[in-house]
């Protein structure tokens, strides 16, 4: 509470300190700074109770003080990105454009040098044809033997490689001239990447350090991005090329040459169009529309899971093997009718793009379609970009509601109205359950599943929670059991997921998790791992695990003296009877489960019989001991 002005403790109020470090915050002071907020408040003896509160903010702040940091890089990343494609789109200078993207990924990737080298198919071998950092003219001017060194291994196999120290490293071929050239220059850890077109490499782009490093997959996927654009700057040149030397050699060929120019403004064109939707902030169906205008056809774009995010897209097994096909080649494929083009981010599968109804498409029309498949890729790591921060911010919000969601509804209620979750309205809560050394993965799986959706994610106990808005359009079991289906598929593993009742506002929420974690208990008790239902699929059994329900005063009713005798004889009378109705009332199977003599498991049944009375083993009075057998045993678990 703030003090008035006559406060004889003057240095009891945090709000000081806390508009330092908001002050701190816009001023995008070092991380440094703001441990020194709480240090001065030490200083000027603060109580603790402030001290304890300028410790909270300032964790706080420093974790606003991550996420700007992330997201001004990122900006940075995809600012450089459209600044490259802009290039390719507006320049005609292949030196500049490449001086360009080869410049951007030694600043983006933080490396010392950064380089690109081609292919002289005259020479027979390969040559520095751009750097950037270098300081070694050995280095600048070296001429490579196909298939030497970290180049050769990146040209031979078509694919990025990274050396944390290059002159250790024995996974490619060694020759003394490249290695003194590197050693010239200094350079320690290498990344490469292939520049491909229509599935071939044309070139290799490299940044180095002069220190040991290991490349993160996020800067090889952008480094994948940057030869990409490389590839088609080169493309777009040699096509310019051949331009040229047919305008030279063939008069008779005007009309011809007058097409191919046609098609490369088309292209231009249509390249500036797709870069002034990314940049006006068009969403993947904008895109798609784009595409189809621009092809004459009808365009769908799907996720890596066979999800439809825009247009038209057949079933999965009509797209895989193209999809698959069209990676692996790095080109669009022909399908039949349509054509299909792997949407990709590095060697990461994003999705596909479909162009139906045109059987024949020209390479022009090709690369543009490729180049809406790349479009689409960067549209689409922005997408995930953003959720997954979104979701972390939401995921933090669904772990306090179901930690405390008495303390204060309407505190969190006004807390996801800020996020965009409305807890007022009904939700429905699915209860996800897997071995806890697979937890992580399976949240990762479960952010990607509500990928696009208004729905949110968090892991709480043993358990990841999700929590959906609910649609109207399926039970809860059918969302539950849709949920580990698709779950499954995501994590590479059995995903066991229990829905609780549909509920709005904190406290109902919360109650429905304790539902649907009972039922998930459930599932697992009964041998149904990998399966998705709610109480209402249980039967019985479901009924009485459902709100309302006391389970544990139905098991003690029903089984407690034996519990009582077993307690304190130290006997088993239960897991006898539990053996024996598992056993099917077989006597001989019975004692081989328990390891008993066949004499012994009698008399505890002739003891059963004392405590329960003797119509224990009767249909209906079996049925009950049977299922609080079941509830005790998903207590006990």
């Amino acid at each position: 509470m703030a003090r008035t002005m006559d406060d004889p403790h003057p240095h009891s109020s945090a709000a000081p300190a806390l508009r330092r470090l908001l002050d701190l915050l816009a001023s995008g002071a070092a991380t440094e700074d703001f441990a020194e907020v709480l240090a001065e408040a030490r200083r000027q003896g603060a109580p603790a109770a402030v001290l304890a509160e300028i410790d909270d903010a300032t964790w706080l702040a420093l974790r606003v003080h991550r996420t700007m940091r992330q997201h001004r890089r990122r900006e940075a990343e995809l600012t450089a990105l459209f600044d490259t494609a802009g290039d390719l789109a507006a320049s005609r200078d292949l030196d500049a454009v490449l001086q360009a993207i080869v410049r951007r990924a030694r600043m983006l990737l933080g490396t010392d040098t950064a380089y690109l080298t081609l292919p002289d198919q005259a020479a027979g071998d390969t040559y520095m044809r751009v750097t950037d950092g270098s300081v070694s003219v050995l280095f600048q001017t070296l001429r490579l033997s196909l298939g030497d060194g970290l180049g050769g291994l990146v040209a031979q196999t078509a694919r990025p490689y990274a050396t944390p120290d290059y002159r250790t490293d024995e996974r490619f071929h060694h020759t003394g001239k490249i290695d003194a050239g590197v050693l010239d220059e200094g350079l320690v850890a290498i990344i490469g990447v292939p520049l491909l077109l229509g599935g071939q490499v044309i070139g290799v782009l490299f940044a180095a350090d002069r220190s040991p490093r290991a490349f993160s997959p996020d800067e090889v996927a952008l480094l994948c991005t940057l030869a990409a654009h490389a590839a088609i700057a080169l493309d777009t040149a040699k096509a310019l090329a051949d331009t040229r030397a047919a305008l030279a050699e063939l008069n008779t060929a005007n009309a011809v040459i007058q097409a191919h120019s046609a098609a490369v403004q088309r292209a231009e064109r249509a390249h500036d169009r797709l870069t002034d939707l990314v940049l006006r902030g068009a969403e993947v169906p904008d895109v798609a529309a784009a595409v189809a205008a621009l092809l004459g056809g009808e365009v769908g774009v799907r996720d890596a899971e066979g999800l439809a995010l825009a247009g038209r897209t057949p079933g999965a097994d009509g797209l895989s093997d193209a999809v698959a096909a069209s990676r692996a080649e790095g080109r669009a494929v022909r399908a039949g009718d349509s054509w299909v083009c792997a949407v990709l981010a590095g060697q990461e599968p994003l999705g596909s793009i479909v162009l139906h109804d045109r059987p024949d498409l020209d390479d022009a029309d090709r690369r543009l379609f490729e180049r809406a498949g790349v479009v689409t890729a960067l549209l689409l790591l922005l997408r995930r970009s953003v959720a997954e921060t979104e979701n972390r911010v939401r995921g933090e919000l669904l772990a306090d509601l179901l930690s405390s969601p008495d303390r204060d509804p309407a505190g969190l209620t006004a807390r996801g109205r800020r996020l965009g979750v409305d807890l007022g309205r009904p939700h429905l809560v699915l209860v996800a359950m897997v071995p806890a050394a697979d937890r992580a993965r399976l949240a990762g799986a479960a952010s990607r599943y509500l990928f696009g959706s208004r729905g949110i994610s968090a892991e709480h106990g043993e358990a990841v929670v999700l929590l959906l808005p609910e649609d109207g359009g399926s039970t809860p079991g059918d969302a539950a059991e849709l949920a580990a289906d698709r779950l499954a598929r995501l994590a590479g593993f059995p995903v066991t997921v229990g829905a609780g009742r549909v509920a709005a506002g904190p406290v109902a929420l919360a109650a429905a998790y304790t539902e649907g974690l009972r039922c998930v208990r459930a599932l697992g008790v009964l041998g149904r791992e990998g399966d998705g239902a709610s109480a209402a699929d249980l039967g019985f059994l479901g009924v009485l695990l459902g709100d309302g329900h006391d389970v544990a005063a139905f098991v003690g009713a029903t089984l407690g003296p034996l519990l009582d005798y077993d307690t304190r004889r130290g006997t088993e009378l239960v897991r006898t009877l539990r053996a024996y109705f598992d056993c099917g009332g077989s006597l001989t199977r019975a004692k081989d489960e328990l390891h008993v003599h066949v004499n012994t498991v009698v008399q505890r049944l002739d003891r059963v019989e004392i405590l329960l009375g003797h119509d224990w083993n009767h249909p209906e009075r079996s049925l009950e001991l049977q299922l609080a057998l079941r509830l005790q045993l998903l207590a006990e678990g």
